[in-house]
């Protein structure tokens, strides 16, 4: 059989709709519950309304908080994520709830984290899914939307994502800095003395490079495991311990909890059949309203070839960006070019000190900034580290300064960074006018050499 036969083979594949249905709910659930722990922890307040100065991604400056109405961004988004639960108005709701998440997540740099990536991408490539056409209330008011099978493709896309996820976070792990030298696992689990019955064992050096590789071997090695029919239960209870035990050791929120629940779409298709008629019976739906032989696919032909078109491209994009690194000279960790949205995942402890000198170009005279006027802590802490960080708030002084009155704002910073338990080092060249430095992908060749070597992707 041709590799092209083969493809077309697959693609008219089909298979029951009961696990993206599950996997519809288990998203929706974890969504609003992860939205309101946002809320009532006042970190809403704390990172998008109490700031004066938000850090914004390149080409996505125009996105900014706006003010105390930021919370309705965060209520629509809760809304939406429960109708795509109930699967109700279904692409309505997931293309508004990845929408709000999106602006939410970039509003402000300074609070990206990978999982808040995850669930964007994620969210995208629901849009393009069946995901409301059984055990939905769509499917429920409308016969005409009810269908008992998927294209296999519609299920194996998520399954993909995962795994592209997990390998790269893996492929990240091969480094000298991880392997060899334990870092920074040696920092983070030398500090968690405190945790019951384990506190002491972390103290241990051969325990630090026990869990670096095996970290390792986890990330490298679940995606093959779930995948495969004869190993995918017991690899999903290693799916469970591990981020049950990364839950603990370290304060990530609910990103353990949403892989836990995401890796249920590789389990046999009884366990969803089972869970969905165990809620039925709870809300009084009987599933067998929903089972027909009809097959999603082939009375839809011209979305479901347009979604395949899609998200062919779709995945090309997330095979691409993770390497974008390769593009850019340089310590990669150092540098950080190519390091967000590449699943290197707790893979830094990276401290820095930023002190910002602002000269009149004019009649020369000089002063240095007060960080704590325009940024929060936690935005500092961020920045220093962070060279873009430095670049974009390094402009934001030279117009505010401008606007207090400097004809000519030159800003310079003497500037330090640690990384993974090395002594600091010179991180942006004290010499270098950063008003004169446009923002942009090109190299960074205004930060200072990383004076080691980290050997490995």
């Amino acid at each position: 059989m041709s590799p092209f036969t083969q493809i077309q083979t697959y693609v008219q594949k089909h298979v029951e709709a009961a696990p993206l249905a599950v996997f519809r709910i288990l998203f929706g659930i974890l969504m609003f519950l992860s939205l309101v722990r946002f809320g009532l922890n006042g970190w809403i307040d704390k990172f998008y309304i109490q700031p004066d100065f938000h850090f914004s991604y390149l080409g996505f400056e125009w996105v900014k908080p706006i003010g105390v109405y930021t919370y309705l961004i965060f209520l629509v988004c809760g809304i939406s994520s429960l109708m795509v639960a109930m699967g109700y108005k279904y692409r309505f709701a997931i293309i508004t709830f990845f929408l709000s998440f999106t602006y939410i997540e970039l509003m402000d740099k300074s609070t990206y984290l990978n999982h808040y990536y995850f669930i964007s991408i994620l969210s995208f490539l629901m849009i393009f899914l069946p995901a409301n056409v059984y055990f939905s209330l769509d499917a429920y008011q409308n016969e005409k939307l009810r269908f008992h099978r998927v294209p296999a493709w519609t299920v194996d896309a998520i399954k993909l994502l995962l795994s592209i996820v997990y390998f790269y976070a893996g492929i990240a792990k091969l480094n000298s800095d991880w392997l060899l030298h334990a870092m920074p696992l040696k920092i983070w689990l030398t500090a968690k003395y405190d945790i019951p019955f384990i506190g002491g064992l972390l103290q241990k050096e051969w325990v630090h490079y026990a869990f670096s590789w095996a970290g390792l071997a986890y990330d490298l090695f679940i995606p093959f495991l779930l995948w495969n029919k004869k190993t995918r239960y017991i690899a999903f209870v290693f799916v469970v311990l591990f981020h049950v035990m990364t839950a603990i050791l370290f304060p990530i929120g609910m990103f353990p909890f949403i892989m836990i629940f995401a890796a249920t779409i590789f389990l046999g298709v009884d366990l969803h059949r089972g869970v969905l008629k165990g809620l039925g019976n709870f809300l009084d739906i009987h599933q067998n309203l929903f089972m027909n032989r009809k097959k999603w696919g082939l009375q839809n032909h011209g979305f479901a070839r347009k979604s395949l078109l899609i998200l062919s491209l779709f995945f090309l994009i997330q095979l691409l960006v993770p390497l974008r690194f390769l593009l850019y000279p340089g310590e990669l960790f150092w540098t950080e070019e190519g390091f967000r949205f590449s699943w290197r995942v707790m893979l830094m402890e990276k401290a820095g000190y930023a002190n910002f000198k602002v000269v009149d170009g004019k009649n020369g005279r000089r002063f240095y900034v007060d960080n704590s006027r325009f940024l929060t802590p936690f935005q500092e802490k961020q920045m220093a580290a962070q060279a873009d960080f430095i670049l974009e708030y390094a402009h934001f002084l030279e117009e505010y300064y401008e606007n207090e009155g400097v004809e000519d704002a030159q800003i310079y910073v003497e500037s330090f960074a640690a990384l993974n338990g090395r002594g600091s080092q010179v991180f942006v060249d004290p010499n270098r006018d950063l008003t004169q430095i446009k923002r942009s992908l090109k190299a960074r060749d205004w930060i200072v050499p990383f004076d080691d070597k980290i050997i490995g992707f």
